[in-house]
C-alpha cells in the first residue's frame, strides 16, 4: 500500500476540515487520574501528544502544560499544571510497554517531559519514522492526515496559552484532535 509522496499547502487549503466528534474529559484533579488511566490502559492502542504554551520573548520558556491521549471515541485532556505536575499514574501509562501509545516527532514530547519529570518511555510508535516505509515524504501530521484522509487539520489553536485557567472549545477540539488524528493513521495503515 503506497501513497502519493507529498501534499502541497496549497492542496491542503482545499480540503473540508476534520472535526473531533467523540467525548473530551478534562482531567485537572488527582482524583479523576486513576480512572482515566485504567480506561486506557484498558482500551488499546492510544493516540499522544502534549502542548505547550507557545513562547512569544527570546530566552523566555515555558513548561508542558497539556498531554492529550485518546482513544477512538473519547480523549483525556491532562493538565499538568493544574495536577501539580506529572501524576504518578501518567508516569507508569507513559513509561508501560503494554500499551501502544502513537504520536508524532516523540523526541520532542519527551525531553518538554523530562524537564518536569523522570521518563523512561516505551510502547511508543513515532508515525514519522513509520510513514516512510508507505511511500509518504511528508511528515508533519497535517500532511499525512491530508494524504491519508483527504482532510486538513485546523492548526488555529496551536499557539493559544495552554496554562490559561479554563481551556476554551476550541482549545479542547484543537488538542483532542491532534491526539486522535495520530490514532486514526496508526489504525489505517494497520502498523
Amino acid at each position: 500500500m503506497n501513497f502519493q509522496p507529498s501534499i502541497t499547502k496549497e492542496e491542503i487549503s482545499g480540503l473540508p476540515v476534520e472535526t473531533y466528534l467523540g467525548q473530551i474529559i478534562v482531567v485537572d484533579d488527582l482524583q479523576a487520574v486513576p480512572g482515566a488511566i485504567a480506561h486506557l490502559t484498558s482500551c488499546g492502542p492510544v493516540g499522544f501528544d502534549t502542548e505547550t504554551r507557545p513562547n512569544f520573548t527570546k530566552n523566555q520558556h515555558h513548561k508542558i502544560a497539556l498531554v492529550q491521549l485518546a482513544l477512538a471515541d473519547v480523549c483525556y485532556l491532562f493538565r499538568i499544571n493544574h495536577l501539580g505536575g506529572f501524576p504518578p499514574q501518567l508516569v507508569d501509562f507513559i513509561n508501560d510497554d503494554k500499551v501502544a501509545k502513537v504520536g508524532l516527532s516523540l523526541q520532542d514530547d519527551f525531553h518538554a517531559i523530562r524537564k518536569r519529570v523522570a521518563i523512561e518511555p516505551a510502547g511508543f510508535v513515532d508515525l514519522q519514522k513509520v510513514v516512510p516505509a508507505f511511500g509518504i515524504t511528508d511528515i508533519s501530521l497535517q500532511k499525512i492526515y491530508a494524504i491519508l484522509f483527504g482532510k486538513k487539520i485546523s492548526k488555529k489553536s496551536r499557539l493559544s496559552n495552554w496554562d490559561a485557567d479554563t481551556l476554551t472549545a476550541a482549545q479542547q477540539q484543537y488538542a483532542a484532535l491532534d491526539a486522535w488524528t495520530c490514532l486514526q493513521i496508526y489504525k489505517f495503515l494497520n502498523i
